[in-house]
C-alpha cells in the first residue's frame, strides 16, 4: 500500500496500525540484504507506538494526520536510546541520544510509526552513500548502481518499497540526489522552514532537513506535520505553519512557469534534458530562463561546505584522521587549509546571490531544471561522462543541485524515467521562490497525476 492507502485503511480501521508496521517489517527483512538501507531497527518502538494508535481508535479517539505511517530517518537524526552515527566509526563512542529531534517528536505526534535510522555518506559529505563503515547503500532499481547521497537509505528505502516515507537531510543536494538516482519523490523546504534541533550537522549554514515519500500526498502530509516555529533552533526562521497539502490540487493553472536553460543544459546529459523537457510540455512551461550566476553559486557552496564541514571536525582529524573514510578526510582536510578569507568572500557573496534569485522569481513562479545530471553510476564508479567530458562522480553528482540550495529555495525532486538508461530514472527540480513550497508540490502533483513523474 502507499501513502494514501495506508492512511485510508488506519483510519477506517481496514487495518490495523500494528498491522501495517508488521509488514513493513517483514519487507525490510527481506530486502535489506540486497540495499543495506538500514544501520538500525527500532522494531520494539514501532510496535510500541502502533499499538498506541490501535488503542486510541479503539476508544473511539479521533486519529492524528499521520496514523500508522512507517516512516525511518537517516541517521543523522536523534532517536531517544540510541547513538547518532551520522555514518561514521567515530560516533559510535557517543552516548545514546536523551530526546528524540525535534521532527521525529512531530511525526510521532501525527501518529507515525519509526522503524529505524538510515546509512548515509559519512558526515553527510558526498553524493553516492557508499559508506566504508556500513557499507554502500544499493540502488534498489540496480543493486550494483549508486543510490545517491548523502541520504541514500533515505531514497532507497522508499524506492525499494520498504516504507512509504524516510527524512533525510540536503545541504548541496543530499535528498534531491538520492530521490533522482533512486526514483522516488523529494523535497528540500526553504533554508530555516523546518527545525534542525536533534540532528547532528554537517554544514550550519547550508543544512537542510526533508522528506522523501512514494507519492507527492506522502511529502505534503509530512511536511505540514513538521512545519512550525522553533525558538531553541537560531535557524529555523519560519513564524508560522503554511499547510501545503490542502493546495495540492489546486494545479498549476495561472502559475508562470519556466525551464532553465543555460548551465543547466550544459551540465546535464541528454537524458537528463530530456525529463526537464517533458516536464516543461507537461507543465506548460513558457520560455527558457537563465539562471543567475549558477556556477559561481556552486563554487562558493563548495568552498563554504569545506571550511564549515572541517571546522566541524577538526579535533578529530587531528588526532585520529585514520578514523574517517578516505571518501570525507581529504575534503575536510583541504577545507582546514583553504584561507579564511575565501570562505568570508563566499559567504558574502551568498547575499549577492541570493538578491539576485530572489529578482528573478518576480517574473517567474516555478522553474524546472533536471536533478541530476546523469542516471545512477555504477558503485565505486570515479568518473562520469557529461555531453562527451569527464567529471569526478562523487562531485558531479550535484553539478545541479548546489545552485539551488546555496540560495535556499524550495525544491521538489519529482522522478522520471527517460529512454536511453537502461530503465534508470533520472528526476526533475520544481524549484520555487523561498517559503513557496506549496508551489513546488502543486507542479509535482501535476507531473503525478499525468503519469509523467511515478515510482
Amino acid at each position: 500500500m502507499n501513502t494514501v492507502e495506508i492512511l485510508g485503511a488506519v483510519a477506517s480501521g481496514a487495518a490495523s496500525a500494528r498491522e501495517v508496521c508488521d509488514a513493513a517489517l517483514d519487507r525490510i527483512a527481506e530486502s535489506e540484504p540486497r540495499i543495506n538501507a538500514f544501520t538500525e531497527r527500532t522494531t520494539a518502538r514501532a510496535r510500541s507506538e502502533a499499538d498506541a494508535v490501535d488503542a486510541r481508535r479503539a476508544r473511539g479517539e479521533v486519529l492524528p494526520p499521520l496514523a500508522g505511517l512507517p516512516y525511518a530517518v537517516k541517521n543523522l537524526f536523534d532517536i531517544a536510546g540510541i547513538t547518532t552515527l551520522a555514518g561514521s566509526k567515530i560516533n559510535r563512542e557517543l552516548p545514546p541520544a536523551r530526546a528524540d529531534a525535534v521532527l521525529v517528536q512531530r511525526l510521532q505526534a501525527a501518529g507515525a510509526v519509526l522503524l529505524g535510522a538510515l546509512n548515509m555518506d559519512e558526515y553527510a559529505y558526498g553524493f553516492s552513500t557508499e559508506n566504508t563503515h556500513y557499507g554502500p547503500t544499493r540502488n534498489p532499481r540496480d543493486p550494483s548502481r549508486m543510490a545517491g547521497g548523502s541520504s541514500g537509505g533515505s531514497g532507497a528505502t522508499v524506492a525499494a518499497g520498504q516504507l512509504p516515507l524516510a527524512l533525510g537531510s540536503d545541504t548541496n543536494g543530499s535528498i534531491r540526489v538520492p530521490a533522482s538516482l533512486c526514483g522516488v519523490w523529494g523535497l528540500k523546504p526553504t533554508f530555516g522552514r523546518l527545525s534542525r534541533r536533534g540532528s547532528y550537522p554537517f554544514v550550519h549554514s547550508l543544512d537542510h532537513l526533508g522528506p522523501l515519500a512514494d507519492s507527492v500526498e506522502g511529502l505534503a502530509f509530512a511536511y505540514d506535520a513538521m512545519q512550525g516555529p522553533d525558538p531553541l533552533d537560531p535557524g529555523c526562521h519560519a513564524l508560522r505553519v503554511q499547510p501545503a497539502a490542502a493546495q495540492l490540487a489546486r494545479g498549476v493553472a495561472g502559475l508562470r512557469i519556466g525551464v532553465l536553460g543555460g548551465y543547466f543544459h550544459e551540465m546535464a546529459s541528454a537524458p537528463a534534458r530530456s525529463v526537464a523537457q517533458l516536464a516543461a510540455r507537461t507543465l506548460g512551461a513558457r520560455a527558457e530562463v537563465e539562471w543567475p550566476d549558477a556556477a559561481i553559486g556552486r563554487a562558493a557552496a563548495f568552498l563554504i561546505t569545506a571550511s564549515e564541514g572541517g571546522s566541524l571536525h577538526l579535533d578529530d582529524l587531528r588526532k585520529r584522521p585514520d578514523d574517517f573514510e578516505p571518501l570525507s578526510v581529504d575534503r575536510f582536510l583541504s577545507g582546514l587549509l583553504q584561507p579564511a578569507d575565501w570562505t568570508l568572500r563566499a559567504q558574502r557573496f551568498r547575499r549577492i546571490y541570493r538578491d539576485r534569485v530572489n529578482a528573478l522569481f518576480q517574473d517567474w513562479d516555478v522553474l524546472i531544471a533536471p536533478a541530476t545530471p546523469v542516471p545512477a553510476p555504477t558503485i565505486g564508479d570515479d568518473w562520469i561522462a557529461i555531453n562527451g567530458q569527464r567529471h569526478p562522480s562523487r562531485a558531479a553528482l550535484g553539478l545541479l543541485t548546489q545552485p539551488i540550495s546555496f540560495a535556499g529555495c524550495p525544491v521538489v525532486a519529482a522522478p522520471l524515467w527517460p529512454e536511453g538508461t537502461g530503465g534508470l530514472p533520472i528526476g526533475v527540480q520544481l524549484i520555487a521562490a523561498p517559503w513557496n513550497e506549496d508551489l513546488c508540490l502543486r507542479a509535482a502533483k501535476v507531473l503525478q497525476d499525468s503519469g509523467v513523474a511515478h515510482l
